[in-house]
């Protein structure tokens, strides 16, 4: 099993899990694998050094950080998990009504339908008329990777 750090166009920085190099390789060719924060599926090996494990040697200790939880992860991992929870929490509070989310926003907001939370698809001209209407509504791009039941 191979560990390798990657890296999207956004600079969001993780950690992919591979059979094989030519495993990577073949995945990045086909475009599978996918940033967890934006979707994006053009991705980089960054370099990494091996590590070795030898008998008294000691592990190198890493740069503190400063993590708002005292933490030693890297404050970027830290919002980038943050962020992950945020978006898992939005998808498992809000209802899916999918292409009928600008209809249903005004059913709501006009009082023709149960108020709830919901979440759903609008093209930028829908959530422009949405917010000309006083109906707040924001873009929250979701991961292809969370798409599927959340966890």
């Amino acid at each position: 099993m191979k560990v390798l750090d990657l890296r999207c166009l956004q600079d969001h920085r993780f950690e992919g899990w591979f059979a094989s190099e030519d495993d990577f390789r073949s995945q990045s060719a086909q475009l599978l694998i996918e940033c967890p924060c934006c979707g994006d599926t053009s991705i980089s090996r960054l370099p990494s050094a091996p590590r070795l494990n030898v008998s008294g040697a000691r592990e190198p200790q890493a740069a503190p950080t400063a993590a708002a939880d005292g933490s030693k992860a890297p404050v970027e991992m830290t919002m980038q998990a943050a962020w992950l929870r945020a978006v898992q929490h939005v998808l498992s509070h809000t209802v899916d009504v999918g292409e009928r989310f600008a209809e249903e926003a005004r059913r709501i907001h006009y009082g023709e339908a149960d108020e709830r939370a919901i979440r759903g698809r609008a093209t930028r001209d829908e959530a422009e008329a949405l917010r000309e209407e006083g109906i707040d509504v924001m873009s929250l791009p979701v991961p292809q990777a969370l798409k599927g039941p959340v966890q």
